[in-house]
């Protein structure tokens, strides 16, 4: 029997009710047989400052020592001005830093996210996935999960309600799994620095 698949679930908002995080609670819920989805908060991560990359803050070695013992990323982003949100970029920073000790090379990767706007975070979807290039990441393509018009699809209490929705997200999940499966363990680090 294969052992289960640990996914790393990371919403992208500190915000109490943000749909995202409701999305990614969600996502906990309907996570596939064969597979175990964690989350991480990013609350108490301070501003990526280059000078202390060589001595992180706690919060951020935990970040890092839970991204690579978890074998998949499930990213859920909010779109902010067009793109991620400063949180998620601030969390991508510091996990991909010092130079040669990123923790999200080789990993993995979903990307899902919820907005009131009728894009459902497409744009900042897709700047992430240019993102997880140079992170050497591997994203799933389909399905694409941009929950659009999140207040119709969410009760008061923030529990996903829209039915269509929940059968996107478990598909993202079997196939990030899947994916997992398929790629197995990490490539090495690349050659290529950051200038």
């Amino acid at each position: 029997m294969n052992n289960p698949i640990r996914i790393l679930g990371i919403a992208g908002s500190l915000r109490r009710g943000s749909y995202n995080r409701a999305a990614l609670r969600a996502a906990t819920k309907l996570v596939p047989e064969g597979a175990i989805l964690e989350t991480f908060e990013l609350d108490g991560i301070p501003v990526f400052n280059q000078d202390e990359e060589q001595n992180p803050p706690a919060k951020v070695t935990e970040l890092k020592r839970r991204i690579r013992e978890a074998d998949a990323i499930l990213f859920v982003t909010p779109e902010y001005n067009y793109s991620v949100s400063g949180v998620l970029k601030n969390a991508i920073d510091w996990a991909s830093r010092p130079y040669g000790d990123s923790a999200w090379n080789g990993k993995p990767a979903a990307i899902m996210g919820a907005s009131p706007g009728a894009m459902g975070t497409a744009r900042a979807q897709y700047h992430l996935r240019q993102m997880l290039v140079f992170l050497n990441m591997f994203p799933i393509n389909q399905p694409e999960v941009m929950i659009a018009h999140a207040e119709e699809r969410f009760d008061q209490e923030g529990n996903l309600t829209d039915a269509i929705t929940k059968e996107f997200i478990l598909a993202l999940l079997q196939n990030l799994v899947e994916w997992t499966r398929r790629i197995g363990t990490a490539p090495p680090q690349s050659r290529v620095k950051d200038v």
